[in-house]
Order: C-alpha cells, then sequence, then structure tokens
C-alpha cells in the first residue's frame, strides 16, 4: 500500500473520498492546517476530529442502526453535527485519508479494555500511509481512552500523547496489539491483524454492535469527547470529565442526560428524541 501508486478506485473497495464533501468537512472540525499527504497533516486532522465530533450511540440506543455509506455518514457527523461509533468515525476518516492522498486500509480490531474473554472483531481501526510510506496506526473511533494523535505501525513504537502513553507491539506472526499506559497500569486495548476490510465486512460488524441484546451500544448510553486537555465520558447517567489535575465525576438525573449531551458534547437532540433517550437511560439504571 502506497501513499500515491495505486489504481484507479474499485468502487468495493475505495472509501469515497471522490465523492467527499472536504470543504463541509474541515468546516466541522474546524481544521485550517496543510493538506498534503503528510505526517503533520494526518496528526492535524486526528487531533481535530477528535475534538469537534463525538463518541455517541443515541441512535442506536433509540433503535436505529447506522448506514455506513458515506453520504449518510456525512450527513449525520457532518451536516447534522452528530456523533457516531468506530464504522462511522473511521469511514468518514478513511474517505477523507484517501481524499487528500494517503493510502488507506481499514482493518479489524478485537477490543481487549474491560473484556473477560475473547471478543469479536468488531472494532475498525485504520492503517494509512504518508507521502513518505511511511505506515501510521490511526483511530478516531474509539472513544475516550483512545489515540489522539497516529501512531507508527512500527512493533515498538510509543508515543506520550496528553496524560497517556501509547504503544504498539506485534505480538506474533500475524497479530499485532495497541496498549495505553497511564501511571496506574498498562492496558491492552485492542488486538488488530493487517488484512484489510472493507464496507461490505463492516455491514455485519455494524449489524452485531447495534441490534444484537448484549452488544454495549444497545445495553446503554454512551457519549466521548477527547481532546489533548480533557476527556470527557458519559456512561448512562455518570459523567466523568479527566483533565491534567485529575478526575471529576456527577451523577446525572436521567431528564438531565439530554443537557449534558448538548452541553459538553455538542449533541442536540430532539424534545421527542430527549424524552425517549431519559427514558431508555433510567430503565438501564434499573436492570
Amino acid at each position: 500500500m502506497t501513499a500515491r501508486s495505486t489504481p484507479a478506485p474499485d468502487p468495493d473497495r475505495s472509501w469515497g473520498g471522490a465523492d467527499l464533501d472536504l470543504d463541509a468537512y474541515l468546516a466541522r472540525i474546524g481544521y485550517r492546517g496543510p493538506l498534503a499527504p503528510t505526517e503533520e497533516t494526518l496528526r492535524g486532522l486526528h487531533r481535530a476530529h477528535l475534538a469537534a465530533i463525538p463518541f455517541e450511540n443515541v441512535s442506536v440506543l433509540l433503535g436505529e442502526q447506522p448506514r455506513l455509506d458515506l453520504k449518510s455518514v456525512q450527513d449525520k457527523l457532518v451536516r447534522r453535527e452528530r456523533g457516531g461509533y468506530c464504522y462511522e468515525h473511521n469511514g468518514l476518516f478513511a474517505a477523507v485519508a484517501e481524499r487528500v492522498g494517503f493510502g488507506v486500509a481499514c482493518l479489524a480490531a478485537r477490543v481487549s479494555v474491560g473484556a473477560h474473554g475473547l471478543r469479536p472483531a468488531t472494532h475498525v481501526v485504520l492503517a494509512v500511509v504518508d507521502l513518505q510510506g511511511m505506515a501510521w496506526v490511526a483511530d478516531v473511533g474509539f472513544g475516550g481512552t483512545g489515540l489522539l494523535e497516529p501512531i507508527r505501525l512500527a512493533d515498538g513504537a510509543r508515543e506520550q500523547q496528553g496524560d497517556r502513553g501509547f504503544s504498539v507491539h506485534r505480538v506474533d506472526a500475524g497479530e499485532w496489539v495497541l496498549r495505553t499506559t497511564t501511571d496506574e497500569q498498562t492496558t491492552d486495548l485492542y488486538s488488530f491483524t493487517l488484512e484489510p476490510r472493507y464496507r461490505v465486512d463492516h455491514e455485519v460488524g455494524n449489524y452485531y454492535t447495534a441490534t444484537h441484546p448484549d452488544s454495549p451500544f444497545v445495553r446503554g448510553l454512551t457519549a466521548q469527547r477527547t481532546s489533548a486537555g480533557e476527556r470527557s465520558v458519559l456512561r448512562g447517567t455518570r459523567l466523568v470529565t479527566s483533565r491534567a489535575g485529575g478526575e471529576e465525576a456527577v451523577e446525572l438525573a436521567p431528564a438531565e442526560v439530554s443537557t449534558v449531551l448538548a452541553d459538553v458534547f455538542g449533541i442536540v437532540l430532539e424534545p421527542a428524541e430527549a424524552a425517549a433517550l431519559a427514558g431508555k437511560v433510567e430503565a438501564a439504571a434499573q436492570d
């Protein structure tokens, strides 16, 4: 995979970069930096995307299965200024990277953090190749404990990003692991292989994630937003804000959730959606 030597895009394997409304996307994330397919550009786009577009599952919790075609993802995350989960975030970012001129592959990952057994490979992570032929792990769709910026796709690569360290490890011939380190501990976030996956593959995982009763996105609310100085995570009625000075946790009433979604995460709901969400959150709290 190289940045500029690929043939004409195969519509089944392309991420739709040619159809992307790049100006609208850049306005949405507030990015005004360079657009050459370089490390600087990739890092800048990655940071800006995370700070502007929240990770959230409100639509799923209200019974909607997200559509993964680029038109639908752009409409939701860019024009309607909502958020989404990994399939939506990283699908959009793949189209952006493709449009700018990077080489892009979507990879399937198994989330390790919080797991009590082997989980299905339902997370999506990106391998991005810049103009110099350097390969990077990029992931704008993991939520509050994920990467702030891309990290080299190389065994032993390490970076300090904000309050967390991240590292990439090749654990056997075909498997890689992304780890995060805080003052307290080191945790495997997820494992992945380098076999490219395509939108048709993601449709299967998306169906499971949005509809299966064991999926955490069906069982409870989450909204997360990440920047270099602050990580905000809402799970159910508990809002945790992490800054350099420590954590602050607040317990909300179900009726307060929609206000916090708007004020903290920029997710503005219609009154009927807010009422339905409050009911879902209250029911989940009683389970």
